[in-house]
């Protein structure tokens, strides 16, 4: 990048001019929500204290500086200057290293009595001229007085998009500079690609800066919280607290939570997921160990200190009862011992079989496995002493370093009452954030939220089991097939019977999402045809329902409007098209696109029910 100078003495002229910019300059601007996860992940930018960004607030020279320095690559090292740049900036000003830095690099220059005014609002054409020479742009390769031609590649270039600034000599906002810098992360440099590939980031397939991406490689942690010494990891005080994905605050966070963090973001992500059980095989090896089974389920390795601790260089080998601490992307952050750590998990038996099990000595024994549900949604798979029925609801708790699991059968709970129409109580008990709810139908369950409960009774029995925080709120929720989620829902394509009595045989086939099955012998079930609830195994099913029909509709966003009457559309609601005789699986955007629409419910909205089959003709 060659040298470039801005004159003084120019700047000083031409910022008193007025060249007015287009009023739509911040059409197609991303949302500033969007923008300013960007600029704050990279660091360009960062908040007071408290996190606050103070958006509205005007942007000094000393400010833009600082920020165009820490949009270039390596600028997040500057520290402070090793002499004072100028008589007004002295060395031990906080922004004497960033004013040096520019300077240098010929991004800006002083004024012509020698100072360099730190205190002073940016303007307009400044901060643009500073950018583009970030891009490599310099004053060869623009034409006219300054700065027509700057701020024409300006616009030319949608660096204008979202900015409100609309002269030369207009102040910059702090809001103004998180658009600038945030466009001039997508921009073109004047070799021809993005300006985020400097620093080593990419764009997302719509061409722009891929947020996620930016956070995720700006992330510091895991560290495992056990007393308050982590926070001293963090080297600020975070403004934003999210533990388990909902706002929270520090006291929210409990020992043996799994925390991540963002310094130039100003957040802390906390973590208290875990999975308590006997190590049952770690891949490839337990000398290089990227996954662990435990409880039946696989996790991958996230953290070389879990790996390290699992490998046969570690405590944690093949047999022993541990508690993996999960981090953000579900693997294992850390590993504790369950004495230290262990949680219990409620839900319902699905399957009590024999399974086998590693002695820890390259050898396996046999034993009692019985398999959870839990209120999270996730099986669980642990050895177990006793018997125990599929269908009940229990508390598994793992105790001992055989990894025994002990179970205590929960009956159903005495509560009952209404769900408000906002879906944020039930009778007199708020729901908890993040609260874990499942709905269990036989020996399958489905997680739901609160809002799907909303305006429904739940009669006696309906709530199997639940339990409240320290604040009294609803934590964890168990229903008796309350929404009817639970239930596979499909439509039989073809039905035979030959024969009656004890020669009757009959053959269904029938669609699942797509899946298709074949059902032949002695049952006879009362639907026969058309979209079915289906209770039990799709492959070997203990009942067909019917379902019933609505009067023919139009689908728009997510109802079935027949006439004065409107439908539900369930979250997976399955979508056919009959045409010549038979049914093919389709998409909501054919139920449309247009064509006679009839729904097909399992039961009344007021009861759960909801629109759960399509059949577009």
């Amino acid at each position: 990048m060659k040298t470039k100078r801005l004159f003084s003495a120019i700047l000083a002229a031409c910022l008193t001019l007025t060249l007015i910019l287009p009023v739509s300059a911040a059409g197609n601007a991303a949302s500033l929500e969007e923008a300013v996860q960007a600029v704050t992940a990279l660091g360009i930018m960062n908040g007071d204290g408290s996190g606050n960004l103070n958006l509205s607030a005007r942007v000094t020279r000393a400010e833009f500086v600082t920020m165009v320095v820490r949009a270039m690559p390596g600028g997040d090292g500057v520290g402070q200057a090793a002499t004072s740049p100028y008589p007004d900036v002295p060395r031990s000003h906080w922004a004497s290293g960033y004013v040096e830095a520019a300077v240098t690099r010929g991004l800006i220059s002083g004024f012509s009595d020698g100072t360099f005014r730190p205190n002073q609002e940016i303007k307009l054409a400044e901060a643009v001229s500073m950018v583009l020479s970030l891009l490599g742009y310099g004053p060869e390769d623009f034409s006219g007085a300054f700065p027509t031609g700057q701020l024409s590649m300006y616009h030319s270039l949608k660096l204008d998009r979202g900015v409100t600034a609309l002269q030369a000599s207009s102040p910059v906002t702090r809001q103004d500079a998180v658009y600038l810098f945030y466009n001039l992360l997508s921009a073109k440099t004047r070799e021809g690609a993005p300006y985020i590939q400097q620093l080593g980031h990419s764009l997302d397939p719509s061409g722009k800066p891929d947020v996620v991406a930016l956070i995720n490689g700006q992330m510091e942690g895991p560290v495992v919280v056990q007393g308050y010494g982590w926070q001293s990891s963090l080297g600020f005080t975070p403004g934003k607290v999210y533990r388990n994905g909902s706002a929270a605050t520090l006291s929210n966070i409990q020992d043996y939570d799994v925390v991540y963090w963002n310094a130039a973001m100003n957040t802390v992500w906390a973590y208290a997921k875990k999975a308590t059980g006997t190590i049952q095989a770690l891949e490839p090896s337990g000398a290089e160990p990227t996954s662990v089974t435990v409880a039946g389920r696989t996790y991958a390795i996230e953290s070389s200190a879990a790996a390290y601790a699992l490998s046969d260089l570690g405590q944690y080998h093949l047999g022993n009862t541990v508690t993996l601490l999960l981090g953000r992307s579900g693997g294992v952050a850390a590993v504790a011992d369950v004495s230290a750590s262990a949680g219990e998990k409620v839900g319902v038996v699905t399957a009590v079989e024999k399974a086998s099990y590693p002695d820890g000595s390259g050898g396996s024994y046999t034993a009692q496995s019985v398999t959870l549900l839990a209120t999270d949604g996730q099986t669980y798979q642990y050895q177990s002493r006793g018997s125990y029925q599929v269908g009940s609801v229990v508390r598994a708790m793992v105790a001992g370093s055989g990894g025994e699991v002990t179970l205590r059968g929960l009956g159903n709970a005495s509560l009952s009452g209404k769900v408000d129409r906002d879906g944020t109580r039930l009778d007199k008990y708020a729901f908890a954030q993040g609260a874990e709810i499942l709905d269990v139908s036989e020996n399958r369950g489905t997680v739901i939220y609160p809002s799907r409960l909303a305006g429904l009774n739940l009669g006696s029995g309906k709530v199997k089991y639940y339990s409240l925080n320290p604040q009294g709120e609803i934590e964890t929720l168990i229903l008796n097939d309350v929404t009817g989620d639970a239930y596979h829902y499909g439509i039989i394509t073809r039905f035979d019977e030959q024969g009656e009595g004890m020669g009757r045989y009959c053959t269904y086939q029938y669609d699942v999402g797509g899946v298709s099955y074949t059902l032949s012998g002695s049952t006879r079930f009362l639907a026969t045809g058309g979209p079915i609830r289906i209770l039990g195994d799709p492959a070997n099913p203990e009942k067909l329902y019917g379902l019933t029909a609505t009067k023919a509709g139009q689908v728009s966003g997510n109802q079935l409007v027949t006439g004065s009457q409107r439908y539900t559309l369930s979250d997976g609601v399955v979508v056919y098209e009959h045409r010549d005789g038979r049914y093919y699986l389709s998409s909501l955007a054919r139920a449309e696109g247009g064509g006679t629409v009839t729904g097909y419910f399992d039961k009344a909205e007021s009861e759960g029910g909801r629109i759960r089959i399509i059949i577009v003709k």
